[in-house]
């Protein structure tokens, strides 16, 4: 586990992290696995909160998020490269949510927007994946945080490797078509001002992941098909739906 007194990715200058070895300028070692706590922000995207419309103002929210709205995504959503996520017995279709995954590197406690990037090792390709649903107030755990719900890709790319995280294409196929394209300009909050003003309440620990966001209009997928997720200069994550195993009588 690292700690406080690591200083900053240098290009070309590797770091081990115990989960993973990230280089600077561009390269990563295989593999990392997550070593703390997932933590993802709702209605990040500007248009994801304007979908809303007036319902925003009317309970139960009654009035738009002055701070960031989190969730957990626990131990038992994790899930890597070419995972199978089970779709519930019952439901039709699962949201595949494509974001970045903010990956720490060191403690930030109460840090400000202009240093916020510092705290980070790097970043990774995330599959927010959900039980589709209407009702962001209090995020539902049992649309969000069952096994398998949150694939992660295996290479962390060093900060100082991407021109500006911020400024990322994201892309989601099903079954080989592209049915999604955003970028990570769209937030309500870019990286480092989600970064400040989640740390405000919330300590961030290494080894850590906060997820960045999902875009408006996230696609679906059913059982039987695959999707593929990525992210400019961060890499691309694979996966697979299938059905609910049905119990024996």
């Amino acid at each position: 586990m690292l700690g406080a007194a690591v200083q900053p990715l240098r290009r070309g200058e590797a770091v081990s992290t115990g989960f993973a070895e990230v280089r600077g300028g561009g390269g990563a070692a295989l593999p990392w696995r997550c070593a703390g706590t997932v933590v993802g922000a709702l209605l990040n995207h500007r248009a994801a909160l304007a979908a809303l419309g007036d319902a925003v103002h009317q309970p139960p929210y009654k009035a738009p998020p002055k701070a960031p709205v989190l969730y957990i995504k626990p131990r038992n959503t994790w899930a890597g490269q070419g995972a199978k996520v089970v779709v519930p017995a019952g439901v039709a279709e699962l949201e595949v949510g494509a974001t970045l995954g903010l990956v720490y590197r060191r403690t930030a406690c109460r840090v400000n927007s202009a240093s916020a990037l510092e705290s980070l090792l790097g970043c990774i390709v995330v599959a927010d994946i959900c039980v589709p649903h209407s009702n962001f107030y209090r995020p539902s755990v049992r649309h969000r945080a069952r096994d398998g719900f949150c694939p992660m890709s295996e290479r962390v790319i060093a900060r100082d490797a991407l021109p500006d995280i911020d400024q990322l294409a994201v892309r989601v196929w099903i079954d080989g078509e592209i049915v999604h394209h955003t970028s990570t300009a769209g937030m309500q909050r870019p990286a480092a001002q989600l970064i400040a003003d989640v740390s405000e309440f919330m300590t961030l620990a290494a080894g850590d992941v906060l997820l960045l966001g999902v875009a408006f209009g996230a696609p679906r997928a059913r059982a039987g098909q695959s999707a593929i997720v990525e992210i400019e200069g961060v890499g691309r994550l694979e996966m697979s739906f299938v059905a609910e195993p049905v119990p024996l009588p």
